[in-house]
């Protein structure tokens, strides 16, 4: 698969990579607590080949570095000349402690492993804000147009084994995405129920921030308040289905499939704090040129976030509800935007 990297109308505009540039062979990653996405790429002339892609389960390595190791093993017929690799975690000086696997990572390491001498590491939203510049028309859901100027920063929130977000500064030629580690501030209240969410969360974590609510683990926690302290039911179907499955994708699913009871309530709050802190995001940055809903999560459930109620929440911004209106909103379809990202900045690496 081939893509030339070119900016649409609502989408991101950054330096391009020289063009004449000869080809250069590239290691992409994208690193999350649950899976490592793993691909090989040829750049030529400001294009964007991917030769092989492989999925890794995080946890099953105790070193991150050794799925390196063993992708470039069985690519061995390419020489790898640049590395870039996109972590869930703050990066500092070339080391990430990475969040949701409790490990650190670091360019030295991945170095010294691999023998290449290029490398890279960004936060994985960043990574996700490089992708953007790669994606295709088809591969974004328009849940709210906007002002449609599309001129000024954006923003993307990305929930899914955690919850990331990072921002895109407009300086009127270019964007320039930051990280940001913003998941990780503390949960808002608005209602009561919110209220009583807050105090159950509070027994099990102490401290409670948005990712603890908006993620997919955040999902099942959502589940089990309603069910324990709110005596929602939940039946021996539903109970069986999350024993023998991935809870949070069976209350989302069944949610999606008409569910009435439990699961319908679970994913109504999440939706609604979704948006809640999807309006805090596009006003704290200012994110006139748009606002995108990437991660595992919002393309599973595309559904329940094209019903309006996503928006309804979403536009409740007080006295800035006419800003929050001019904000584009769209859902990444791309799940691999964060890999295709990591290879556009491994480009641009000297």
């Amino acid at each position: 698969m081939t893509q030339t990297v070119k900016r649409l109308q609502y989408l991101p505009s950054f330096p391009q990579a020289a063009t004449g540039m000869q080809r250069v062979y590239l290691l992409a990653g994208d690193i999350g607590g649950t899976k490592t996405n793993l691909a090989l790429f040829m750049a030529e002339d400001g294009k964007l080949d991917v030769l092989r892609e492989e999925t890794y389960v995080s946890r099953d390595y105790a070193n991150v570095t050794d799925m390196f190791v063993k992708f470039l093993s069985e690519s061995n017929d390419r020489k790898v000349e640049r590395i870039c690799i996109g972590v869930a975690g703050p990066v500092f000086n070339g080391r990430v402690e990475l969040t949701n696997l409790s490990r650190e990572l670091t360019v030295d390491e991945i170095r010294q492993a691999t023998g290449v001498q290029t490398v890279a590491l960004i936060n994985d939203l960043e990574a996700t804000a490089y992708g953007l510049a790669t994606l295709s028309p088809h591969e974004l859901t328009t849940l709210h147009r906007g002002s449609g100027s599309h001129f000024g920063n954006m923003a993307i929130i990305a929930p899914g084994t955690g919850l990331g977000m990072a921002g895109l500064y407009w300086d009127g030629e270019y964007h320039h995405p930051f990280a940001s580690e913003g998941g990780h501030t503390d949960f808002a209240v608005r209602t009561d129920l919110d209220i009583k969410l807050l105090k159950y969360l509070q027994e099990k974590y102490e401290i409670v921030s948005w990712e603890r609510v908006i993620s997919g683990p955040g999902i099942h926690d959502i589940y089990t308040f309603l069910r324990d302290a709110e005596g929602l039911e939940e039946s021996s179907t539903l109970r069986e289905a999350m024993q023998n499955g991935n809870p949070s994708a069976v209350i989302s699913q069944s949610a999606l499939a008409g569910d009435a009871g439990i699961t319908k309530k679970t994913m109504e709050l999440f939706v609604r704090y979704l948006a809640r802190v999807s309006a805090d995001l596009a006003m704290k940055y200012k994110s006139v040129g748009g606002l995108f809903l990437g991660g595992g999560i919002p393309p599973k459930i595309a559904g329940l976030l094209e019903t309006g109620e996503f928006y309804n929440h979403y536009i409740q911004g007080d006295r800035m509800a006419e800003l929050l209106a001019s904000v584009p909103l769209h859902i990444v379809d791309n799940d691999k935007a964060a890999l295709w990202g990591a290879a556009y900045y491994a480009q641009l690496l000297k």
